[in-house]
């Protein structure tokens, strides 16, 4: 039977096919879904901020690029998953309002896209595809039997990637 897990913000989880993860509300936070198809174990982190050194009170792992990304590995990787298989999809980090300033801290939605993108090309995770920034939220669903993802945005048709 197929369970539904819920991913929060600042939340991460890990399942095994046939279960489908899934994270509501993707405005400027980036969903990241990690998946190694030999053993189909997946892993989905919503991340809000895209660097825990820059922020006192950095205690949930999930909350951030950097950490959340290695916690969710390490948390597959207990499950069985194969660290040399992992493959992501991300989406998210959209810029949800309109600023006039070219202030950097203002950017968290690009900036946790270029933070996840950097990590994982780092930790040579290969990226299969991607649906980020532009101005509008997404819910997303990932499919541990086969590794879809799918994007739901309010008045937009449903997309897998």
């Amino acid at each position: 039977m197929q369970n539904t897990i819920k991913v929060g913000m600042a939340d991460l989880n890990v399942c095994v096919a046939p279960d489908v993860l899934t994270t509501l509300g993707l405005g400027s936070c980036v969903g990241i879904a990690l998946y190694d198809p030999s053993s189909k174990i997946s892993g989905m982190a919503h991340i809000m901020l895209p660097d825990s050194t820059q922020i006192k009170n950095n205690s949930n792992l999930a909350k951030f690029a950097d950490t959340g990304i290695n916690e969710l590995i390490a948390q597959m990787i207990k499950l069985g998953a194969n660290r040399n298989k992992l493959v992501a999809k991300i989406a998210g980090g959209a810029q949800m309002f309109a600023f006039t300033s070219t202030n950097e801290t203002m950017r968290i939605g690009d900036r946790n896209v270029e933070a996840t993108i950097k990590i994982l090309n780092n930790l040579k995770i290969n990226i299969l595809a991607q649906e980020t920034g532009a101005t509008y939220g997404r819910t997303i669903e990932f499919y541990s039997e086969d590794g879809r993802l799918l994007i739901k945005t309010i008045g937009k048709p449903n997309k897998y990637i």
